[in-house]
């Protein structure tokens, strides 16, 4: 029997079954002790974070004054930590083809009926530039596990290709990467290749859960899965992104086991994870949806997000267009600070160069709002829509970032970088509509920048940007 060490370097053991279940135990004999909710609240509240019992007490309760108490202390962390900013990207489907046998997803290998497609680099380009032109700064670049069709490679060459491309005033800044587990020795090519964050979903944390999902493939290894983030880290990719697919197995399990893997990565490398995503699984080609319902409500929902926030505050936390307009809306100011916008599941689904790619996307998605819908929509609501990659080109990345967040020190840097990103979209992309609403902002937002210096250096370098000049950072 495995034993619970939150720094081993077995997934078995930092992700350990025993102390998961005891810890769902514990947390539902407590749903109800308010002498212990109110102690971990106090804890809470001094923005230090908690463990994963105690968050799970507090994902638990079933005391309602309380639970106003968690949402309103997770909208107080999320404004402390990260401000009203909230950072836009877009994924990038390079390839479906998929060895692995995964039930859930429809680019498993068995599936006869979705279309195969690979991008090629001339066809990825026309793909970023159409992304560049909508106003795209950051994307997640995605793609199936398949290593002849999708080596390591192929991979690196798009990204290369992607970072070559300069479009009128536009250009992709950083790349972040979704890719299957791989070796120490690809996750270096990868930091060579100047990747920003690595990420990686956990699917589900339950072994046995995990193995019967993934009955074939390389994929249908736990061990070599779950420990994919510490094989990343050892290769000196600074930022890592977790995640759990939300559905395919009890939502208590994963909230807990999510937790956990953030604290190995804090208690072994000295650095929690970069992000949290939290996607709940939707319709797909060749997926019965039937299979997998863990009835996990949208208030539940928003409560997982608000206890991650409380948990791990200084982690950033992605919400994507698999959620409707609706459920993202309640969840932004709960902890979520990174979204999607204008996002496409298909390969070679954002250029209208490259021919029909109808039937081959991942999964349906919720929210189809075009990139300034969304502008607009989080500028009506007075978040500032920010296309920053500023950090990690100015090596604020790892350790030396998560230092920063927890001294709530990045907003200094944040808030004029977010302004400044979010006038040159302004300027080149946005609608009438959306840039006179943006600029109001803009003078509203500029004036709380605390420091007075960068201050009056942020609004002259708004004048550069009328100027013509693009990519000014702190």
């Amino acid at each position: 029997m495995s034993v619970y060490d939150v720094k081993s370097k077995y997934a078995e053991e930092f992700i350990n079954h025993e102390e998961i279940m005891e810890s769902l135990d514990y947390g539902k004999r407590n749903s109800k002790n308010d002498k212990l909710i109110r102690e971990i609240l106090e804890k809470a509240r001094k923005a230090k974070g908690l463990s994963h019992r105690e968050a799970f007490v507090l994902l638990s309760c079933e005391l309602d004054d309380f639970n106003e108490e968690i949402f309103k202390l997770a909208k107080e962390l999320k404004l402390k930590f990260y401000g009203n900013r909230i950072v836009l990207f877009a994924p990038l489907y390079l390839s479906n083809y998929c060895v692995n046998g995964c039930l859930y997803c429809p680019y498993h290998a068995k599936n006869k009926t979705i279309p195969r497609r690979k991008l090629n680099q001339d066809e990825i380009r026309k793909e970023v530039i159409a992304l560049q032109d909508m106003g795209h700064k950051r994307l997640a670049l995605e793609t199936g596990e398949d290593p002849i069709n999708n080596p390591i490679d192929y991979v690196l060459e798009s990204i290369k290709t992607i970072y070559s491309i300069k479009h009128k005033n536009g250009s992709i800044r950083r790349v972040n990467v979704n890719i299957a587990a791989t070796t120490i020795e690809n996750y270096k090519k990868l930091l060579d290749a100047e990747i920003g964050t690595y990420i990686l979903f956990q699917e589900t944390y339950h072994k046995k859960n995990y193995e019967t999902l993934h009955p074939s493939g390389p994929k249908h290894d736990y061990n070599y899965h779950t420990e994919a983030m510490d094989r990343a880290m050892e290769a000196g990719i600074n930022d890592v992104g977790c995640g759990v697919l939300f559905g395919l197995q009890n939502y208590e399990y994963e909230f807990v086991g999510l937790l956990m893997h953030a604290e190995h990565l804090e208690a072994k490398f000295n650095c929690g994870p970069h992000t949290i995503s939290v996607p709940r699984i939707q319709p797909a080609d060749d997926i019965d949806p039937d299979e997998f319902d863990n009835s996990l409500s949208d208030r539940m929902f928003e409560k997982i997000i608000a206890c991650l926030r409380i948990a791990v505050p200084y982690t950033g936390m992605i919400i994507s267009t698999r959620e409707s307009k609706e459920v993202r809306e309640k969840v932004l100011d709960l902890g979520i600070s990174q979204i999607s916008g204008g996002s496409k599941t298909t390969v070679g689904g954002y250029s209208k160069d490259i021919g029909d790619v109808s039937g081959s996307n991942q999964f349906e998605l919720s929210d189809n709002r075009t990139l300034d819908d969304v502008v607009n929509w989080l500028i009506g609501m007075d978040y500032i829509p920010s296309f920053c990659t500023a950090c990690y080109r100015e090596g604020r990345v790892g350790e030396k970032f998560m230092s920063i967040v927890k001294d709530h020190g990045i907003g200094q840097m944040c808030q004029p970088n977010a302004l400044l990103t979010l006038d040159e979209y302004l300027t080149d992309y946005a609608s009438d509509d959306t840039r006179n609403i943006g600029q109001i902002l803009i003078k509203k937002e500029i004036d709380k920048i605390e420091n007075p210096n960068l201050r009056e250096n942020a609004k002259e370098w708004l004048k550069e940007i009328k100027d013509g000049k693009r990519d000014i950072h702190v």
